[in-house]
């Protein structure tokens, strides 16, 4: 990835002892070789030497950076959908924000990846679309400003490597590292509970749809060597040590061009809320009531689609919880079968798959090594997890050749790790 601290700097010249000049040199550059350039020479007795030693100190802008963990959803993602329950791990993909002051009003954002700029003011400080990324950011600063915090002028840049409209979080990781961000610009003395709680609120203020909650959790609670189940409506993370120290995870990005997603998921959403109120006879429930019964008998009479869709969540929340327990005996086999079990329900009961994410599972079951392969992110399209011994890696990868040439669509391979965390790097 870009240092971020050093590209933050030269786009907004904070770096003491450059000219102009070498500034917006260092700028146009940003993360590689600077052209030397020569400032016009001031009149004798007027020249100035670069500040040094304390001077120096107190003459540079402090520039806060902070990283937040793009993440896995292994189990639990198109379940319940009013009390979510996931089995979850943060990856080595990573979006980092850097902060530091301005000397007005303005709020100035930058995204080094893209070569974007985006600025507005805290009184005008809302949605835009055409601001894309930097919405994202934005979500975070109200945060501080009703916390009390001298919020005013301040420069933000932004550069990942979280994999973009793939499932892995990249937009919440965005949100989540620009709040900790800030957190360590003001020193402010607020827990992660209390961060997630004012995220979320901030979100649904600013994009008026509900936040993924999950996903902040996911990004301040997680350790390179644990796997969480996370319970998005009590917000408790069970940390469970990880059985996968020979296994590699592989993610597959189908490229597969996903048209009208959010209204396919919207009429989802819809046959689960009228079938919950046909389960719950009229009274306050949530799916995860019924998680532990036979309800087959009961749904017989729901028209089709929505007995589909409702069975579908009611089984995911049991094998989030049954896969917990098997992970903590680092029983692999029976994991094996419920994350098996959960894409063919993605697929035949919930219907958010398609046939080159089928394709991909298929083979991964089809290889001996591997412990689990499912779809992640909504579906139509996106990507797949594979869970791999080290030694069927390369097995693995020759069954995925055919893969471009079946249905033309080149993907994207990458290999990541577990990882920690979002914290403040600098």
């Amino acid at each position: 990835m870009l240092d971020i601290g050093r590209i933050h700097r030269r786009e907004y010249e904070l770096d003491v002892g450059r000219t102009r000049g070498e500034s917006r040199a260092g700028r146009a550059s940003a993360g590689g070789d600077t052209k030397k350039t020569q400032s016009k020479r001031a009149p004798a007795g007027n020249s100035r030497k670069p500040a040094v030693g304390k001077q120096a100190a107190r003459a540079v802008e402090p520039v806060i950076v902070a990283e937040a963990p793009g993440r896995i959803h292994f189990l639990g993602e198109h379940g319940d959908p009013f009390a979510g329950l996931y089995l979850s791990a943060a990856i080595d993909r990573w979006i980092k924000v850097a902060v530091s002051a301005r000397k007005d009003n303005s709020l100035r954002f930058y995204a080094a990846d893209l070569g974007e700029r985006k600025r507005t003011t805290l009184i005008n400080l809302k949605y835009k679309r055409e601001d894309r990324w930097a919405n994202y950011i934005k979500v975070a600063i109200p945060i501080f400003a009703e916390l009390g915090f001298p919020v005013k002028g301040l420069n933000f840049t932004v550069s990942g490597d979280i994999p973009q409209q793939v499932g892995l979080a990249s937009s919440s990781a965005i949100e989540v590292a620009s709040a900790v961000a800030l957190r360590g610009f003001f020193h402010a003395k607020i827990s992660d509970r209390e961060l997630i709680r004012r995220l979320s609120e901030s979100h649904l203020s600013f994009f008026e749809e509900n936040p993924n909650t999950a996903d902040y959790l996911i990004g301040l609670s997680a350790r390179s060597n644990q796997i969480l189940l996370v319970d998005e409506s009590s917000l408790s993370v069970t940390k469970i040590k990880s059985p996968f120290s020979r296994c590699k995870f592989i993610l597959m990005d189908s490229r597969v061009p996903r048209l009208g997603v959010d209204t396919e998921l919207a009429a989802r959403r819809e046959k689960l809320k009228a079938g919950l109120e046909m389960l719950a006879q009229g009274r306050e429930a949530s799916f995860r009531e019924f998680a532990t019964m036979d309800i087959m008998d009961s749904m017989g009479h729901f028209p089709e689609e929505i007995r589909r869709r409702s069975l579908h969540v009611v089984q995911e929340i049991r094998r989030v919880l049954d896969a917990g327990d098997y992970l903590a005996r680092a029983d692999l086999p029976g994991f094996s079968r419920l994350v098996f079990h959960s894409h063919e329900s993605l697929r035949d009961l919930y219907e958010v798959s398609c046939p080159e994410i089928d394709w991909m599972v298929k083979r991964a079951q089809e290889t001996v090594g591997v412990i689990g392969a499912r779809m992640t992110g909504q579906g139509f399209g996106g990507c797949t997890y594979t869970i791999i011994k080290n030694e069927a890696v390369k097995g693995y990868r020759e069954r995925l050749d055919d893969y471009e040439r079946i249905f033309g669509f080149h993907p994207a391979i990458y290999e990541v790790k577990l990882a920690t965390g979002s914290r403040v790097i600098k």
